[in-house]
């Protein structure tokens, strides 16, 4: 929704999340596809029993309908690995290898195996661990993008928005031309309306009253970016693919007139090295893409200028259930969104140089930053607490020059192709909202260059997703009557999962209580339970503690419970996966450091797998009380309310002189100067008694400035964006 006050303009969003529908593309049904790729045999354990697929049997493809049947299991890690180490037998050579198992990557391997090419992907960590599981969670258009094709009369811009909204079942539109364009990408959508100024507070009530003029709303795609990632990655493996996570390469093999033949290899879990040939290799590696250019031709210069942006999880209370809100004018002219998600809330982003590295770590200024920026729209009463952040993270935005452009130093608005002179083909830039479009170019331009024979065109724009054949928006009421789960977790499996939810509440096991009969939550406070862990293990390759980030999404909501949920996790996989106690150690160990990049704060000791068992029992300190949630400790409390009953002798309340000597009895003392300011924001008056809540509130704002001041932020060197161009503001990674 976009809301316009006389001096600014916020946007609302109504947010189409309708269930799991958020990842599948349509209800398009084609004929099995008879040409599974892989000559070897797999066997897929079905409970109990075993069935097989070849070239002669593809199982996957059953019936009419390419649907994998509820309880299908995909070849494990290590089949898929002997695949790819026979591809050095002529015969079994690929005719693609993807490096990179995010969006690009995934949906590459995804758009090459629906055409029946024999495909590879290896990814060096895990499926979205990098950028695409750190985004705004949006798939859109772009309304700054929107706002430059016509103030600038940018075709470029122009063609940017149409495309991305060509590849949305959901979307917002910002303005009418948004919901024209959408009409020109072929899609049927909801309209942009108005609201006037008392119906845009009952739909956020938390805004700033004066200067509000009025609200309009548009809508837009909100998705579970890591887990389409995931539902990306499984279903290439459906159609044929053969994908391993954990594999990185450490150089790409040439032949004798300096063409590309293959990649030389190593398992990170293992150690092992191998060899996999293959006729093209794609880089689809995001903001590693130099990396894998330089393998090529160390002489090669960069194309990608490195951008962080940083993101937050606040309380869900910062925001409605259905509804997001954009703020298209900060101070330095970046979009900032604001949006439900997952139960929380998200607010972000930030934009500002910085350096390839695997795990960004987001600053504490970034984060006052966003903080400040998300406190400039709201009522005064409302105040948003560092303590309230729940998690931070930073992406890493790929933002690419054009090697081959006359002015290489200018970024590329979308995304571009290029292929060496050894044939290393490079697919770079663009955003999770054109993926598929990315994709299906690199394929097109492989096709093209390399002379490969597909069976046909490309089918992504109607193919499904897994999990997306059986969803529907009741199913997870079935779910309950079959499993007895609670509400909330079976409508959390139902819209992350689709019909794999069936699969993931088979690995339930009963909860011993008369209800829930199963679905035991690894976090009382949020819906993801155990089965998840075992699900993410056997069914979604997930190899480390580090699922709590992108099989589950608790380490994005909440880095403080997931930290506490860690051991658990770990006891879980170790039962799966058979881990020794060294095994384990190490797990808890680089989850701990995962979730250092997460907003988790740094503890002054080492945090071990046992002492976090009981961190429930741990007193914070002063200084780590910063990024409490509650402001005060339970004996704070209590010595509060006896304070304030001593002193209020009318039982009329604290009288205003008697305010700072209730201070110093609750141990707080402060410069007069930030008292009166402290009273100031608080609108208490000289003249009358002060209530309870009041005494709490003037505590509130005496603790923070001790916080601040312990924490030693300074207000004057706080992070500053600088204004960025227009290309670089589309809202997220």
């Amino acid at each position: 929704m976009w809301k316009f006050f006389k001096r600014n303009h916020l946007i609302f969003t109504s947010l189409a999340t309708t269930g799991g529908v958020y990842y599948y593309y349509n209800t398009t049904k084609r004929r099995p596809q008879k040409n599974y790729q892989n000559p070897s045999t797999f066997t897929s354990k079905l409970f109990g029993s075993e069935t097989y697929a070849d070239a002669n049997n593809p199982i996957l493809f059953e019936g009419l309908s390419d649907r994998p049947h509820t309880l299908w299991t995909p070849p494990s890690r290590k089949e898929m690995q002997n695949l790819l180490k026979n591809s050095s037998q002529e015969n079994q050579i690929f005719d693609i290898l993807v490096i990179g198992g995010g969006a690009t990557g995934s949906g590459t391997a995804l758009d090459a195996a629906t055409r029946g090419l024999k495909v590879a992907l290896v990814e060096r960590d895990d499926f979205a661990a990098g950028t695409s599981s750190r985004s705004t969670k949006l798939v859109h258009g772009g309304v700054r993008y929107l706002e430059k094709a016509f103030t600038e009369f940018d075709f470029e811009q122009l063609k940017l928005v149409r495309d991305a909204l060509h590849e949305l079942p959901y979307f917002w539109v910002g303005v009418k031309g948004y919901d024209f364009l959408a009409s020109l990408a072929g899609e049927s959508l909801e309209s942009s309306y108005f609201l006037t100024r008392s119906k845009a507070l009952e739909v956020f009530p938390w805004l700033k009253k004066d200067k509000l003029v009025g609200a309009f709303i548009y809508y837009d795609g909100q998705h579970n970016d890591a887990r389409m990632n995931v539902a990306l990655a499984l279903t290439a493996v459906s159609r044929g693919a053969v994908v391993a996570n954990h594999v990185e390469v450490l150089n790409l093999l040439k032949d004798d007139q300096g063409k590309l033949k293959g990649a030389h290899v190593r398992d990170n879990l293992t150690g092992e090295e191998w060899d996999i040939m293959a006729k093209v290799i794609i880089n689809a590696t995001g903001a590693f893409t130099d990396g894998i250019r330089s393998m090529d031709n160390l002489q090669v210069e960069k194309i990608v200028q490195p951008s962080s942006g940083v993101h937050i999880t606040l309380p869900n209370y910062y925001s409605p259930r259905n509804y997001g809100m954009i703020d298209p004018k900060t101070s330095d002219g970046r979009v900032v969104f604001v949006l439900p998600w997952q139960g929380n809330t998200i607010a972000g982003t930030t934009d500002s140089p910085t350096q390839v590295t695997y795990n960004p770590i987001p600053t504490e200024g970034e984060i006052q930053w966003i903080l400040n920026e998300v406190r400039s729209y709201l009522s005064a009463d409302i105040k948003v607490r560092r303590g309230d952040v729940l998690a931070a993270w930073s992406g890493i935005r790929p933002l690419v020059r054009d090697p081959a452009a006359k002015n290489t130093s200018q970024l590329v608005r979308n995304h571009m192709i290029d292929v060496s002179e050894s044939n290393l083909i490079t697919i770079a830039g663009g955003k999770w909202t054109t993926y598929r479009n990315m994709a299906q170019e690199t394929v097109d331009k492989a096709i093209e260059l390399f002379e490969l024979k597909p069976l046909n065109d490309s089918l992504t724009e109607k193919v499904k997703l897994i999990g997306s054949h059986g969803y529907s928006n009741t199913m997870f009421i079935k779910l309950i009557q079959r499993f007895g789960l609670e509400t909330e977790v079976a409508q959390h499996l139902a819209n992350s999962y689709g019909d794999r939810a069936w699969a993931v509440a088979a690995f339930s096991e009963p909860t011993g209580k008369s209800w829930p009969v199963f679905g035991k939550r690894i976090s009382p406070f949020y819906p993801y339970i155990e089965a998840e862990v075992r699900y993410a293990v056997h069914r979604e390759y997930a190899c480390t503690a580090v699922v709590v980030a992108r099989r589950t999404r608790l380490a994005f909501l909440n880095a403080q419970v997931t930290l506490e949920s860690l051991p658990h996790i770990i006891e879980i996989m170790s039962q799966e996966l058979g881990w020794s106690s060294e095994r384990r150690t190490l797990e808890f160990d680089q989850a701990v450091e995962f979730l250092y990049t997460m907003g988790l704060p740094k503890s002054n000791g080492k945090l071990t797998l046992e002492g976090v068992k009981q961190i429930k029992h741990i007193k914070p300190s002063e200084f780590e009380e910063l990024y409490s949630r509650s402001q005060f400790q339970p004996e704070e409390i209590a010595s509060f309310q006896k304070v304030f009953s001593d002193l209020d002798k009318s039982g009329d309340g604290l009288e205003f002189s008697d305010l700072n000597k209730a201070l110093v009895m609750v141990g707080f003392s402060i410069p007069d100067q930030v008292l009166e300011k402290i009273l100031g924001e608080a609108k208490l008056e000289k003249n009358r008694s002060i209530e309870y809540d009041e005494f709490l509130e003037v505590l509130s704002g005496v603790k923070e400035y001790r916080i601040d001041r312990i924490k030693g932020v300074d207000k004057a060197t706080m992070y500053v964006q600088s204004n960025i161009p227009t290309e670089r503001s589309s809202g997220g990674v």
